[in-house]
C-alpha cells in the first residue's frame, strides 16, 4: 500500500510539479513538500494556549475571552499554525486552487497534532462542507482534501458526505460574532442518517469565532454524536 502510494506521487510530481506552500515556487528537490528554508516561516501554535479553542493566550491564562464569554458544543480544538504566519499560503490553499499544499498540511498536522488526534480516538473525521454551489465553482473543498491527508497518514475514516451545508452563507470574514452566528444557523444538515457515530473531529482551515464549528457540532450531538472535536490548520491569537 505505502509503496503504490509513494510511486503515484512520484508519476504525480512529474507531471504536476510541487509548489511550495510558503513562497509557491516549485519545490526543487523532488523529495519535499516545501522548500527547507521556507519551512521556518510557518510558525506552530505553542502554548499557552486557549484550553477549549486552541487559541494563543497569555502566560497563565486558561480560556481566551472569547470562551470566558460564551458557549461552544465542542469539547475542544486544536490549530496547527499561527494564523498571521499561514495567512497568505492559506488563502491560496483556500481560492487559488493549490490543491497540493494538503500533502504538506495533513503532513504537519499528523505529525504535531498526532498525539491529540490519537487521544480521542475519534471515529471520524469530518471535513466542514461548502455549499455545492460555492464547491462547483471552486472545483474541490479544502477542508476536505486537508481532511482526507490526516485520515490517510493516521489511519482514520474520514466521512466527507457525513454533513452537507445547506445553506448557501455570506462569507464569515465580512461579518462581525453576532451575524455570524445568525448567518450560520440552519446551514448544516446530516446527510448520513444511517451512520452512527459517537466521537468525531471536525476538520476546517480556519478557527476564528468558533461560530462554524458550534453551528456544525449541534447539528452533530443532535443526531446522536456524543463528543465533538475541532481541528484547524490555523486561529488568531486569543483576546
Amino acid at each position: 500500500m505505502q509503496k503504490t502510494r509513494v510511486w503515484k506521487d512520484s508519476v504525480l510530481r512529474l507531471v504536476y510539479p510541487v509548489r511550495c506552500p510558503v513562497c509557491d515556487e516549485i519545490v526543487a528537490d523532488t523529495g519535499q513538500l516545501i522548500c527547507p528554508e521556507c519551512e521556518p516561516k510557518l510558525k506552530l501554535l505553542l502554548p499557552p494556549w486557549c484550553m477549549k479553542c486552541g487559541k494563543k493566550v497569555e502566560d497563565g491564562e486558561e480560556l481566551c475571552r472569547d470562551c470566558r464569554e460564551r458557549q461552544h458544543f465542542f469539547v475542544r480544538g486544536r490549530a496547527l499554525y499561527e494564523y498571521g504566519s499561514a495567512a497568505a499560503s492559506l488563502y491560496r490553499f483556500k481560492y487559488g486552487n493549490r490543491q497540493e499544499y494538503a500533502s504538506f498540511f495533513g503532513s504537519q498536522a499528523a505529525d504535531y497534532l498526532g498525539d491529540y488526534i490519537r487521544r480521542i480516538c475519534p471515529d471520524a473525521l469530518i471535513p466542514i462542507p461548502l455549499h455545492a454551489a460555492r464547491e462547483n465553482k471552486r472545483g474541490y473543498n479544502q477542508a476536505g482534501l486537508l481532511a482526507r491527508e490526516i485520515g490517510q497518514r493516521l489511519d482514520i475514516p474520514v466521512l466527507s458526505d457525513y454533513l452537507v451545508r445547506v445553506k448557501n452563507t455570506v462569507p464569515l470574514k465580512r461579518l462581525n460574532p453576532v451575524q455570524r452566528q445568525n448567518n450560520l444557523k440552519k446551514a448544516f444538515i446530516i446527510r448520513q442518517n444511517d451512520v452512527k457515530l459517537k466521537v468525531i473531529i471536525l476538520i476546517d482551515d480556519i478557527y476564528t469565532t468558533g461560530a462554524t464549528m458550534d453551528e456544525a457540532a449541534k447539528v452533530c450531538l443532535a443526531a446522536g454524536v456524543e463528543r465533538v472535536y475541532c481541528l484547524t490548520l490555523a486561529c488568531g491569537a486569543g483576546v
